[in-house]
């Protein structure tokens, strides 16, 4: 009788007893992004740990995440003492240590030569920052706060780190929706642009062969990541920790005398967060929360805030191309979206489909770069208007 009862406490306990048909729907959803992340390489570095973390939230009795731990005023101490596992991942989040520390990586993988080489790059980062301020008033119209607008506005920037930094404390209730969409839409990048390039160029205009960007002296490179620094956190004080961990990281790379420190950066610690990062926002996609109108109206406002950045970034291009009578291919304006380096490869890949010898990489990195310093600057921006 005993063994009898054990099996039906066993079977009352388990997971397949206590199922909902919302988390059935939340386990397929997480399969399919296990698979666009896997097979078809979308963006797998994040895609993959956001997916495996969806997965394990919505699982019956799991106990990994707690949303209910989120909700008003946050107890650290309590989350410490009865949070499960991702409840504890998810501190980093909520604090915007992890964003911070992706940005650490990133700066000291990038090379901010292109920028530097090109000042007017940073015109056609700005210009590709459009998408954020379309969105954020159609968002207002559909009837989200400021600062839910805000949130969901800055995944027109292509950056994900950023809307998650700016969502955790603008609009936490919506991280799931929007660091999903930030990171989807980043990584159907080579989908969604090229035909906006195709719509918005013509054929003799993608063919335009661009000179070889000056060569960046040492003292340039090293100076660089301080004066920005200076110049936009005195501006923008609220950007600090991201904007700062950014030109840190590549201070780390350029100075020559942290070598080591810039190899941790933008390998070791990069991956370790990366981890961290990946499966704690996939866990905010719990089935209670994430199963409703606004999440499919979160993503279809982050489709349009990705096209609008991509056509603010190509029309300035053309626009460039006209005054300086076809010495810019504006083609390299799509990439003043940050997903740094995919959208400034998606650019040099669409540019040698219509000339072999035309190499835009380079060119179009200045953009790509002045895009992440764009994104940053415009999450600052709103924060102090609606943090």
């Amino acid at each position: 009788m005993n063994i009898i009862q054990n099996l039906q406490q066993l079977w009352q306990t388990s997971g397949l007893a206590n199922i909902d048909y919302r988390q059935i729907i939340m386990l397929i959803i997480a399969g399919v992004l296990l698979f666009l992340g896997i097979a078809k390489k979308f963006e797998p570095m994040l895609l993959v740990g956001i997916a495996f973390g969806m997965l394990l939230t919505n699982l019956p009795n799991s106990n990994v995440y707690t949303p209910a731990l989120w909700k008003g005023e946050i107890d650290y101490g309590n989350i410490l003492s009865h949070g499960g596992l991702i409840d504890i991942l998810y501190i980093g989040v909520k604090t915007g240590l992890y964003p911070s520390l992706i940005f650490l990586g990133v700066g000291a993988m990038t090379d901010f030569g292109p920028l530097i080489a090109n000042p007017k790059s940073l015109i056609l980062g700005a210009a590709a920052q459009i998408g954020i301020y379309c969105a954020f008033f159609l968002a207002i119209g559909t009837g989200f706060t400021g600062s839910q607008a805000a949130a969901i506005g800055i995944i027109g920037g292509a950056d994900g780190p950023t809307a998650i930094w700016l969502t955790k404390t603008l609009a936490p209730e919506l991280l799931a929706p929007i660091a999903i969409a930030a990171y989807s839409y980043m990584a159907l990048i080579p989908m969604i642009q090229p035909p906006l390039m195709k719509l918005m160029t013509t054929q003799k205009e993608r063919m335009i062969v661009m000179k070889q960007p000056r060569e960046v002296t040492k003292t340039e490179k090293i100076l660089f990541p301080i004066v920005i620094t200076l110049v936009t956190c005195l501006l923008l004080p609220a950007v600090a920790s991201l904007l700062g961990a950014l030109m840190l990281g590549n201070l780390f790379r350029e100075c020559g005398v942290t070598e080591r420190l810039s190899d941790t950066s933008q390998n070791a610690l990069m991956n370790i967060v990366t981890i961290f990062l990946g499966i704690s926002v996939g866990a905010t996609a719990h089935y209670t929360t994430f199963l409703d109108l606004q999440t499919l109206l979160i993503i279809g406002l982050g489709l349009l805030a990705f096209v609008f950045s991509t056509v603010g970034g190509l029309a300035l291009g053309k626009l460039m191309c006209w005054i300086t009578k076809g010495k810019i291919n504006p083609l390299i304006g799509a990439a003043g979206v940050s997903a740094v380096p995919m959208a400034a490869r998606v650019v040099n890949v669409e540019g040698r489909k219509y000339n072999k010898d035309n190499f835009l990489l380079m060119h179009a990195m200045g953009p790509n770069v002045a895009g992440v310093i764009g994104s940053a600057v415009a999450a600052g921006f709103l924060m102090a208007v609606f943090g």
